[in-house]
């Protein structure tokens, strides 16, 4: 650092290149927040999941809901087919199932048919009537494409494998615009589906990346002036920041990770953590400027008083954010990793650059500029005040606190919710709510059924297996609708033999089944069995959104299928739904290991620091606070564990343990040169505490900021990473001096 001192031309344009070369690479950033960017790519669903879509359809659709009196005449009817031909003619689209695009069996003279259920060149075949009650009196269309009552009927439209979030956005907007272009605008009424919740999500982000990086940056600009008074400051603050924050995005480029939800609460975080170590530098050039130093001196004064602390600050956050490594959820990795890269630049720029440019560029005179410190100066009087002199009661109170807290901790729920993402007013909330209302719940699951050989899936037997576990998932209260294969063959059966009800059953006639499968000529049978016959899919639609529900029912139906085994056929569970409430236990493996990990890192970087164990025992008491108290907070409100959640504990901590570095190499460098720890404790707090506090004030704005986001994981992130951030100052504040108190006079009694 002394050797860059002397060099404040290459400081500034070292700082120059990390404020504009990242430029080119932030246009590169790989929007996308799609489900699969969150799963492990070994994962045991991930990996069935990708071998059934080499086979099968996509499971993740959306879902274009109309409603209206005139759903069945031949104008409306002909609009929507010429829609899904329109939609069906566009690159991305697989297929749209919808009245005049699904089949339909129905008997004829020479055995059956099969047809469009509604046939969109025959439309005066029926009158409205006619096509409603044919519509309604099929079997697999009400609940899937047409309400039970016929007041609603939507296109479900299935996409090939899409890439990312932008490709799902342009998917939405392209379906929006061909309803428009049709004139079905008047009967849409909700747009729902997978696809389209991820571009609700990718809006948020959007809209979070708008609001939040730019407010984070100005609360923390604002606060600089407001203390310093100095525009060369804010200058070097912003940036710092822009550095700081570009560069860590162009290391998500670099290593080709996607920028989601949970990457997106990185630039604020990082601004946020970029202020803080800006606002202990200037506020020890300050107090250098407050002793007479001036020019080089100061600037030297200035690091001599934090270069050690920030850098035990900038390595201990990085551990704190390092931690989520480890977590096998892959944003939550991503982010850990590049927020740590992001910190660890921060401390460079700070410690590295700034001071080189400040003795060289920095002339006015900082001891008039103190206005702003000395207003906190009469509250850190009032905490020394009441550690020093109720030290004892301080402590008490603590242990008090966490005495109340602890129990509440049992209570905290591991859940995520898809559509608790949102809340209730928002629109693709009220879409979802209106679909399932209508027709059925719009969660997806497969139950995947293989055959020992060829054509093994004919067998009588099997099929009736396959029919006894539909069976027993139609009567549970998370299965709206369902359609196997089984059901196709029974419905060729039913209307071979002259639409007989008694006949709406797979034959026991191994031969007769595999003729009906011969002459089946509609598209609907290949979304259920491959074209091998060995394997099947049970396609089930679920109004479960929540990993509990699903994990209870996936666990029911395992239990059950191990208890009465489908014939020969082997069995798994597969699907969107899967996918997420496997993540569920994914969540839980990653925050356990992610608070062990973070927890032994702070430990042995404190004993590295302190060098003595007690010391480094009583500097983890305010570090360990934020994680019981804002776990007790989230058992007390019902705030559930979930992607965002999970992150706060060592992103917390991670922050939280700069406030104790600060004020506790401030106070035992005193002690270390005779002073007593009252007196070591008034002078830590006028020269630590005032900066400790104002960043502290400075971060909490910027987390309450974070929960503004319409995003409801993020919202609970913003405002319990604050709350965190409150508890940890007041313990450092109050409780870690009063501990200090009492060892040294636990310590004079000894003596």
């Amino acid at each position: 650092m002394r050797w860059l001192l002397d060099r404040p031309r290459l400081a500034l344009a070292v700082l120059a290149l990390l404020v504009l070369g990242p430029g080119p690479m932030l246009l590169q950033v790989n929007l996308d927040n799609a489900p699969e960017a969150y799963f492990p790519l070994d994962a045991p669903a991930v990996v069935l999941d990708n071998e059934l879509r080499e086979e099968f359809p996509q499971d993740q659709v959306l879902v274009a809901l109309f409603e209206g009196e005139h759903l069945f005449e031949a104008d409306f009817l002909g609009r929507l087919h010429a829609l899904a031909e329109a939609l069906e003619g566009k690159e991305r689209v697989e297929r749209v199932l919808g009245l005049t695009s699904t089949d339909h069996i129905r008997a004829t003279a020479d055995g059956f048919a099969v047809e469009p259920l509604v046939d969109a060149s025959a439309l005066d075949r029926f009158d409205p009537a006619g096509w409603r009650a044919r519509a309604l009196g099929d079997t697999f269309a009400p609940g899937l494409i047409v309400a039970h009552d016929g007041e609603a009927t939507a296109l479900v439209v299935r996409p090939h494998v899409l890439e990312d979030s932008l490709q799902r956005l342009e998917l939405e907007q392209s379906l929006r615009r061909a309803i428009k272009a049709h004139g079905l605008s008047a009967e849409l009424t909700a747009i729902a589906g997978h696809v389209a919740l991820d571009v609700a999500q990718l809006r948020a982000m959007i809209g979070d990346l708008a609001l939040l990086v730019p407010g984070t940056m100005g609360i923390g600009l604002l606060l600089l002036w407001w203390l310093f008074r100095r525009w060369l400051v804010v200058g070097l603050a912003a940036a710092t920041i822009s550095a700081v924050t570009g560069s860590a995005l162009t290391l998500l480029v670099v290593t080709g990770k996607p920028f989601t939800l949970i990457t997106a609460i990185m630039p604020p975080l990082l601004t946020a953590l970029t202020v803080a170590m800006m606002m202990h530098y200037f506020n020890a050039v300050l107090h250098a400027a407050q002793r007479g130093y001036t020019g080089r001196a100061r600037v030297e004064a200035a690091l001599q008083a934090v270069a050690r602390p920030t850098l035990f600050m900038a390595l201990t956050t990085a551990a704190g954010l390092a931690s989520l490594s480890v977590s096998p959820i892959r944003p939550i990795e991503a982010f850990g990793q590049v927020s740590a890269f992001g910190v660890l630049v921060a401390a460079a720029c700070v410690l590295g650059l700034l001071p080189p440019i400040l003795a060289r560029y920095d002339r006015g005179p900082w001891v008039r500029q103190q206005r702003g410190m000395r207003r906190l100066d009469g509250f850190l009087r009032l905490a020394a005040h009441l550690a020093v002199r109720r030290a004892g009661w301080v402590v008490a109170a603590a242990v008090l606190v966490f005495a109340v807290a602890i129990p509440q901790i049992r209570h905290v729920e591991v859940e995520t919710d898809l559509y608790a993402f949102f809340d209730e007013g928002h629109e693709i909330t009220r879409a979802t709510r209106q679909v399932e209302e209508r027709l059925a719940g719009v969660m997806a699951m497969e139950v995947v059924f293989d055959g020992p050989d060829w054509d093994s899936l004919m067998a009588p037997e099997r099929l009736q297996a396959i029919h006894a576990v539909q069976a027993w998932l139609d009567a549970r209260p998370e299965v709206d609708y369902s359609l196997s294969l089984p059901d196709l063959v029974a419905e060729m059966h039913w209307a071979f033999n002259e639409e007989d009800p008694d006949y709406r059953a797979v034959p026991d006639n191994e031969p007769l089944v595999a003729q009906y499968l011969f002459i089946y000529d509609g598209q609907d049978l290949w979304d259920v069995v491959d074209r091998d016959f060995t394997r099947s899919r049970l396609l089930l639609n679920l109004n479960a959104t929540g990993a509990q529900e699903l994990n209870t029912l996936m666990a029911d139906l395992r239990g059950h299928l191990e208890a009465e085994p489908p014939a020969d056929l082997a069995w798994d569970i597969a699907g969107m739904g899967r996918l997420f409430a496997d993540q569920e236990r994914l969540l839980i493996q990653g925050q356990l290991h992610s608070l062990m990990v973070v927890v032994a890192l702070l430990a042995v970087l404190m004993l590295l620091m302190w060098r003595s164990v007690s010391v480094a025992a009583v500097s983890m008491v305010p570090n360990l606070t934020p994680i019981v108290l804002i776990f007790s907070l989230m058992g007390l409100l019902g705030i559930w564990l979930d992607m965002a959640t999970a992150m706060i504990a060592s992103v917390a901590v991670g922050i939280a343990v700069d406030d104790t570095i600060h004020i506790l190499h401030a106070y035992l460098r005193r002690r270390r040169a005779g002073s007593p720890a009252a007196w070591a404790v008034a002078r830590s707090f006028r020269q630590s505490g005032r900066a400790v506090t104002a960043t502290t004030l400075v971060l909490i704005a910027q987390f309450l900021l974070v929960a503004l986001s319409d995003f409801q994981p993020t919202q609970s992130f913003g405002l319990l990473t604050a709350f965190g951030l409150a508890a940890a100052l007041v313990y450092d504040l109050l409780v870690l001096p009063a501990v200090l108190v009492l060892l040294s006079r636990v310590q004079r009694l000894k003596e």
